[in-house]
């Protein structure tokens, strides 16, 4: 499983290295990675979200399941940033620890994160539905306690954007489609997996274009980020190990996915907000590149460790 891990890992890495390469070689332009991104939210992203559902089979059992999980995968967000925000409130003046705080807590859980709780339980289709769930749940935090956080002004808390968004409506589209086994002609169905399996290429591609324009000295030298890559990938695994190991009415593979999806690298959604709200926008990239390059070593350990 750990080498299975690390594969998958390590082939992300080749996509971003991929994408920095070509952008160093001039193929490519930065300026790109913001269409290409619009692509991986609105079209590959619910995709893949609508395809994790489409190979799951509807029973009552597995709705439950959803359900229990989608709660699980919030407390334990809700939890950790709380702990974090009694240990760092008195510091937020600073805006770089409300960037550390955001970037401790919400992880590429469906780009990333999909894909490598693949890897841990292959041939089990609810993981995958777990994973877009989680993202649901991260985006119900996003627009909430995470704009809050960026901001420190409690004006731009959006509940709208928090349950209207690509994730939720692809999910809202999904959910019918499970329940009533409702299917679309096989080519269709062929061509949202073809997308859906786009995203972690897509995703990683993106990430190695910006970092081949950003100051690769500031992204390895400030002990500030590295903070926030020992509180996303060592810290928060382990409080979620620790915060449903012991919980006896869930499955092993729910309490593993959680555990799994909280030593993903820090979303790139930090990175939007920040520049949308003028907030530490070249630190907040530094941890969203960082999170994602010590990852590839920080995955499989704690996999193996916690796992």
């Amino acid at each position: 499983m750990i080498y299975s891990i690390f594969t998958t890992v390590a082939i992300m890495l080749v996509y971003m290295m991929i994408g920095f390469c070509l952008c160093k070689s001039g193929k490519a332009v930065v300026s790109h990675a913001k269409s290409l991104s619009a692509i991986l939210i609105y079209i590959l992203g619910p995709c893949m979200i609508i395809n994790s559902f489409l190979g799951l089979e509807y029973s009552g059992e597995n709705i439950i399941r959803i359900g229990i999980y989608f709660i699980v995968s919030l407390l334990v967000q809700v939890i950790f940033f709380g702990a974090l925000y009694v240990v760092f409130s008195r510091k937020y003046n600073d805006s770089k620890y409300r960037i550390l705080t955001v970037g401790a807590v919400l992880g590429n859980v469906g780009f990333l994160g999909m894909p490598v709780v693949a890897s841990v339980f292959p041939g089990v289709p609810i993981v995958l539905v777990y994973s877009s769930i989680n993202v649901m749940s991260m985006n119900l935090i996003v627009f909430t306690i995470g704009t809050f956080m960026i901001t420190n002004d409690k004006k731009y808390i959006s509940v709208k954007n928090a349950i209207l968004n690509p994730t939720t409506i692809a999910i809202i589209i999904s959910l019918p489609l499970f329940i009533f086994g409702i299917h679309f002609p096989e080519t269709i169905e062929s061509g949202i997996g073809l997308l859906g399996k786009m995203v972690t290429p897509i995703c990683m591609l993106i990430l190695g274009m910006r970092l081949s324009e950003a100051k690769l000295k500031a992204i390895f030298t400030r002990p500030f980020v590295y903070a926030t890559c020992l509180l996303k990938l060592v810290v928060f695994p382990i409080v979620a190990f620790l915060l449903v190991h012991w919980i006896p009415w869930i499955n092993d593979a729910c309490k593993t996915t959680v555990v799994v999806l909280a030593m993903t690298p820090a979303g790139a959604i930090i990175q939007s907000l920040s520049e949308l709200y003028e907030c530490e926008q070249e630190f907040a990239a530094n941890v969203v590149l960082l999170t994602t390059i010590i990852s590839v070593v920080t995955i499989p350990l704690m996999a193996y460790i916690l796992v």
